[in-house]
């Protein structure tokens, strides 16, 4: 009895994966009563998991879902970004750095404080960014238009760039990791435009830069980087509306842009419709409470 409810564990176990990848999609166009069967790889359901969770802020499932996917594709740099974004959103929330006074106006993005990681989330990041960026290489040479490790690129240095940009405060890191996610962005979007969120690198790194007094915009420029709030946010909508894993992360700082140009209904709206896909995450009524609070008109 014993050795027989092992044997059904184990085959639990291995059809686990394969179970995972598949989505049931009711209501098939074909006819009433049929059901559609729809193939997904299991990579990508883990992946979808494991960002979803992050984002409601429950990390523990969110690298739980990460190590399936890097089970399920070994030779992926993928899943070890969504872990490194899974640790990097650890440290927001423990840090308190996703706020929208931070992003109020460009002296208060300049006047943040720079923080301190904790040391055993710096190694796990790290080695995360590591692996990722040493599985995208290998694609890269057997490939060189390999779209996933372009896209695996563009997040790692973005990712490094934020790490930069809002924890350490290292500016002239920030801009350098910037330019590379740039490069790597321009490189897949020539291939794949579809692949939005990558956006979401090229978006925000104009953004900052644009915020930037015109002599530094100018002094950028010549070194290969420009900025322009505008066309930031436009880059970040594109994010936001149509882009996957980083599309909630967009739709944040989107928001934040409309509590600072004073666009109060458009800012409810984006943080009404994050509070409720996300009701694991306080940051969102949050934001809604501080907004209340400050025009108790607009509550109506």
């Amino acid at each position: 009895m014993k050795a027989a409810k092992k044997r059904n564990a184990a085959w639990q176990r291995k059809l686990a994966p394969f179970l995972l990848a598949m989505v049931v999609v009711a209501a098939s166009p074909r006819g009433r009563g049929q059901t559609a069967v729809i193939q997904k790889p299991a990579v990508e359901v883990a992946l979808d998991h494991a960002y979803q969770a992050m984002y409601n802020l429950n990390f523990q499932e969110a690298f739980h879902d990460a190590d399936m996917a890097k089970a399920a594709a070994k030779n992926d740099p993928m899943p070890w970004v969504a872990q490194a974004c899974a640790v990097l959103f650890r440290e927001f929330e423990r840090l308190n750095i996703l706020r929208s006074e931070v992003f109020a106006s460009d002296e208060n993005f300049d006047g943040r404080e720079a923080h301190n990681w904790n040391p055993q989330a710096r190694t796990e990041f790290e080695n995360a960014l590591s692996n990722a960026e040493k599985l995208a290489q290998q694609l890269l040479a057997r490939n060189p238009s390999d779209l996933r490790a372009l896209f695996a690129l563009t997040l790692t240095n973005g990712l490094q760039a934020d790490d930069a940009a809002l924890i350490s405060k290292k500016n002239m890191s920030a801009l350098s990791f910037t330019k590379a996610a740039n490069s790597y962005a321009e490189r897949l979007l020539a291939r794949a435009p579809d692949y939005y969120d990558a956006y979401l690198a090229t978006g925000m790194g104009k953004y900052i830069i644009g915020g930037k007094a015109a002599p530094v915009r100018w002094m950028l420029r010549l070194g290969g980087l420009k900025g322009d709030q505008e066309e930031g946010v436009k880059e970040l909508t594109l994010a936001a509306e149509h882009g996957h894993y980083l599309a909630p992360f967009a739709r944040i700082l989107l928001a934040f842009d409309d509590l600072r140009h004073k666009n109060q209904a458009q800012a409810r709206r984006r943080l009404t419709a994050l509070r409720d896909q996300f009701p694991g995450n306080p940051l969102f009524a949050q934001e809604l409470a501080k907004l209340d609070h400050a025009s108790p008109a607009a509550v109506q």
